[in-house]
């Protein structure tokens, strides 16, 4: 689910950028610091779109800079626990797939996939259910709903993002699963 949130903070406006637009100059630094930060209650920083109120510039003593405080509006981006997502597979792992949800990824763990047993083909780097045939590979479309969220305080552009801030995922109910799973599924349900 994505927010529109307001904070309240100091902007740090460099000598070099006095010339230009205030407003703009503390958009831009305000999103250089915050954008791709995780939080814990707010979820991923998206951007920061606009600025409701920027008080007048202080200076330190022996820093060249003005420092503002401001009140402004942020995108986030925090998944709900059972919201239904869309996205892709980016990965696929021999304990699951991972799959880019809206602005994170998330986990489908193999016993999530399919009702089926699951074999990971690691030359084909998909996932293959045994009865059904039914496979996963690496930019399907799937239609996926969150089993939990635990998102850690930190910075999404970490290697180790999806490994600390979970988003695990399950496709095992009527409606979930690869796209093409699911117009199957409607397809024999009409044609009785």
């Amino acid at each position: 689910m994505y927010y529109k949130t307001k904070i309240e903070d100091i902007v740090r406006i460099p000598p070099y950028k006095f010339d230009e637009p205030l407003i703009e100059v503390a958009i831009e630094t305000l999103n250089e610091t915050y954008e791709g930060r995780l939080d814990k209650k707010l979820g991923l920083l998206i951007c920061v779109n606009e600025i409701e109120e920027i008080g007048d510039g202080k200076l330190i003593m022996g820093d060249g800079a003005s420092y503002h405080k401001v009140i402004f509006n942020a995108i986030f981006f925090k998944p709900e626990q059972h919201e239904i997502f869309n996205g892709e597979v980016i990965d696929i792992a021999d304990y699951g797939a991972f799959v880019k949800i809206g602005a994170m990824d998330g986990l489908i763990h193999v016993s999530q996939v399919t009702d089926d047993y699951i074999n990971y083909d690691a030359k084909r780097q998909a996932l293959i259910a045994k009865e059904s045939n039914k496979t996963l590979d690496v930019g399907d479309l799937v239609r996926a709903r969150a089993v939990s969220v635990s998102i850690k305080d930190e910075s999404i552009n970490s290697m180790e993002n999806h490994r600390n801030s979970k988003i695990p995922l399950t496709m095992r109910q009527t409606n979930l699963g690869r796209f093409e799973w699911i117009e199957e599924a409607k397809q024999k349900s009409r044609n009785g």
